[in-house]
């Protein structure tokens, strides 16, 4: 018999929903195919099945909450050992599954490749590797990544159950580091929680409130805003940037740019200006780890999409080397999709560098929460027209204020500085960013 075991989809998923099954008993499964439907904390994803058999017992439930990982979810007869399934796409299963908080998103570096993620928490065993004429157990995605890598699975030690190759491995060999362990593919908090009065015990009597269940988005975002906000120093740095060039010629490229059906906005001019900021000080485009500073290649901008319950922040990847029509086509497509709940994890994980526009909402400053691994965001307020002092006269200009709150251990106080004096000439003379 072979135990299918909930898989981790996330580096940070300790439990999730099984939302759906696509089998039921007495079904034939091969690999790759999709067997059910799992919400985390961070999307809903389709799994497929990494072996062979025949659907036996269903232990758990459609529909059932708070799974842990590694819990046998489904047995098949066929090869002995314990599989879990392999994430597929992401998909939405439900109108209502949940999606990740913005500020909470994503953590693992960006590369120049893309964002690379944990593989799912599964317990170690013996090597894969195996002598000739024997088969090579491997997982569907792990083989697919091979092939496309030029890469030998009979070279490879598997470091998935009973010596499966997996994803992890493939992504090891094809940069020639090592596997991370579990415990980096879905960290636990090992801190002793801070015990929290309840609402009763704070003077709040009972019946004078309708209390809403914590979701899986809701509980990622606690957890995570709250870790970052206790363990990352953060500081702000804010300017103001008149931006009545910038609407001109806004104004004048969604003239030229209405044929093709595209419409820039000011936060695409702000993703590009950011971008080609970062460019100009590397030293901003930077995240902490207890090995180093990962200095990025490129400049992966993240854009905060509110969402029902929530934000999510998908990711404007290299968004030094497009256009403002190729940012605003993508980022109109992504932050769609992000509000229907269809984003790829590989889309909203990771990026370098976020940005958080409340200006449509009136606000006119405000500071956000480092999005970690990042080294920095920005909060972008209201374009609003106040009174400024130019030659010594009294003028009225259209004003933006933008905040960066840095992480110390990357940003330190000049460097910010150095970010905002790039940024503020591109903003306020924009002909800078379109040569």
């Amino acid at each position: 018999m072979t135990d299918i075991l909930m898989p981790a989809l996330s580096p940070t998923m300790e439990e999730g929903v099984l939302a759906k099954w696509h089998v039921k008993v007495g079904d034939t499964v091969k690999a790759g195919d999709v067997i059910a439907e799992i919400e985390t904390d961070k999307a809903t994803m389709e799994v497929e099945a990494v072996d062979e058999g025949e659907v036996t017992e269903i232990l758990v439930a459609e529909g059932s909450e708070n799974v842990k990982v590694n819990t046998p979810i489904a047995r098949l007869a066929g090869e002995v050992g314990t599989a879990a399934p392999a994430p597929k796409s992401a998909t939405p299963a439900k109108a209502d599954a949940p999606a990740p908080a913005g500020h909470e998103s994503g953590q693992g570096v960006a590369t120049p490749d893309g964002v690379k993620s944990a593989e799912a928490v599964l317990p170690k065993a013996a090597p894969a590797a195996a002598a000739e004429g024997t088969r090579i157990f491997a997982s569907p995605l792990a083989r697919r990544l091979a092939k496309a890598a030029g890469l030998d699975l009979a070279t490879l030690k598997g470091s998935g159950p009973h010596g499966r190759i997996v994803r992890a491995d493939i992504e090891a060999a094809s940069q020639g580091g090592a596997r991370p362990t579990a415990a980096a593919g879905a960290t636990a908090q090992t801190a002793e929680p801070r015990k929290v009065q309840s609402l009763t015990q704070m003077g709040i009597p009972d019946g004078s409130y309708d209390l809403v269940p914590l979701d899986g988005m809701r509980k990622a975002i606690a957890r995570r805003l709250t870790e970052s906000f206790r363990d990352v120093p953060h500081f702000p740095l804010t300017i103001d940037c008149e931006i009545d060039a910038l609407l001109a010629a806004r104004a004048r490229v969604n003239a030229l740019l209405e044929p093709k059906g595209i419409k820039v906005s000011v936060n695409d001019f702000v993703i590009k200006a950011s971008a080609l900021a970062l460019k100009a000080v590397p030293e901003a485009n930077a995240s902490y780890s207890p090995e180093g500073i990962a200095m990025h290649h490129h400049a992966d901008v993240a854009m905060a999409v509110a969402i029902d319950g929530g934000l999510i922040t998908p990711i404007i990847f290299k968004a030094e080397t497009k256009s403002l029509s190729q940012i605003a086509v993508e980022s109109k497509d992504l932050a769609k999709r992000a509000r229907d709940k269809k984003l790829k994890p590989e889309e909203f994980q990771g990026g370098t560098f976020s940005v958080s526009n409340l200006g449509m909402f009136g606000i006119k400053a405000f500071s956000s929460i480092i999005n970690e691994p990042q080294g920095a965001i920005m909060s972008v307020g209201a374009g609003e027209q106040r009174p400024v002092v130019k030659d010594g006269q009294l003028a009225v200009a259209t004003v933006m204020t933008v905040t960066l709150t840095c992480d110390h251990r990357v940003v330190d106080g000049a460097t910010g500085a150095r970010f905002l004096q790039a940024f503020k000439p591109l903003i306020e003379d924009p002909v800078a960013m379109l040569a």
